[in-house]
This record gives structure tokens, sequence and C-alpha cells, in this order.
């Protein structure tokens, strides 16, 4: 059986100052759910966070009722995944809830980049591949008057951790006033999910799997790249 936990640390960085967050330990027995499938995944839901994990993953969630920065992370070593070294295999989705944290929408852009930091500068990491989809400075940090502050980036790269080869990739959305906020959580400032898989040859692909598997308010991470290019957003088939 799955252990369901509490005790990530989350990391969030708004307004330029950093704030490390601890959840204190605790049992939840509700708001993550749990769905099998034929397929070597398992279907994770917490609040509005969907994911998919390996069968033998456990789906620890984080947050909670009034918590800054709430969803889910899943990993064979949850303790040891969230050292957040890049070691442990695992699959973190979270997003910040703005109304607790009472900032304006676009303060979020300062916080898009060093929440995946960790990884992407690191001296046992190397980031291959990185990629944005929109980066609209907002007008406190001289951009225009007009700009909408929204940032959406996508990354893959590597770690060797005392001698582990690991594969990791992230996505990070700042809506800010941008296309972006029109789906997803509505009172969300910033969403990111992180994933890590020890290198194989198959850890792209699987990367891949579980990044668009995850999503946010019914919204994908296709859903958020398609609406920040201007593009309507398909209706969710149910």
């Amino acid at each position: 059986m799955r252990r369901v936990a509490v005790g990530f640390v989350v990391l969030l960085v708004a307004t330029g100052c950093q704030r490390a967050l601890v959840t204190p330990p605790e049992t939840f027995s509700v708001g993550l759910q749990l769905r099998a499938s034929p397929t070597p995944y398992t279907e994770v839901t917490a609040g509005p966070v969907r994911a998919l994990i390996p069968d033998e993953w456990d789906a620890v969630l984080t947050g909670g009722a009034g918590a800054v920065q709430s969803g889910l992370f899943a990993s064979p070593e949850p303790e040891a995944f969230a050292r957040g070294d890049g070691s442990v295999a695992g699959l973190s989705a979270t997003w910040v809830d703005a109304t607790i944290v009472g900032v304006p929408s676009d303060y979020y852009y300062a916080a898009a980049g060093p929440v995946v930091a960790g990884l992407t500068s690191s001296r046992t990491c190397t980031a291959d591949y990185h990629r944005v989809f929109v980066d609209n400075r907002p007008s406190w940090m001289a951009g225009p008057e007009s700009s909408p502050g929204d940032f959406l980036a996508r990354g893959m790269g590597s770690c060797e951790v005392r001698g582990i080869p690991t594969r990791w990739a992230y996505f990070v959305a700042a809506p800010g006033f941008g296309a972006e906020r029109t789906i997803g959580i509505p009172t969300s400032g910033l969403y990111v999910v992180v994933a890590i898989l020890p290198a194989t040859p198959e850890a792209p692909k699987l990367l891949r799997t579980l990044l668009l598997q995850t999503s946010f308010g019914g919204a994908g991470i296709r859903d958020f790249v398609v609406a920040a290019r201007g593009f309507p957003v398909p209706a969710p088939i149910v």
C-alpha cells in the first residue's frame, strides 16, 4: 500500500525574497486519491492537481488547508527525493495560491526561474535543453507598461550525484495577467512540475510522459503553451 505523508520542504521566491515553507508532519487521508489502471502507471489526484506515476512509487500530499504551496510529489523514496539534489527518482507537481500570498499576479515572474535553480544551476547537474515559450517582463521589472508579466518554460537535463546518474525534466509557468490565467487554477500564481528518473535510454520518453500527463485544474502543459500563444484551448472531453 502506498504511504501518504507530509513533510516536503517547498520553496517560493516572490517579491525578491526567499521564503521556505515546511508543512508539519501529518497524515492526510482526504485530498489525495489513487486510481489504478491497466498500464504501469497509477493516476494520482490531489485537489486540482492530477498526475500519472509509476505503480511502485509512493504518493505524498504537500500543503493542505491554508498552505501557500499545494500539490503532490511521488517517489520510490519520498524522504530522499525531498532533498531535491537530483539523485532520487520522483515527480513534484505544485502550485502557489496567490490569494494567500497576497501579492500581484505578475510578481510570480520573479519566482519562475529560481524555483528550479537547484537543478539548472547545480554543480552536479547539467541543463541539456531549455525552451522559453513566453517571457514578458512585468512593468515593475522594467518591462513595458502593458506587459502581462507572464512566463512559461520547459527544460531537460542530467545529474550525477554521488555517482548516481539521473535525467530530469521540468515545466514552470507564472501566468501573470496573460492568457494562461484563463485556464488552470483561477487563484494560482505559479505552477511547477519537476520529474527525475534514472539515466536510462528510456528516460527522456518517460519524463515526457510524466510531464505531459500532469495537469492543474484540468489544464496540462500543452494547454498552457497553446493559451500563451494566443490560440483557443480545446474544451476537455468528458
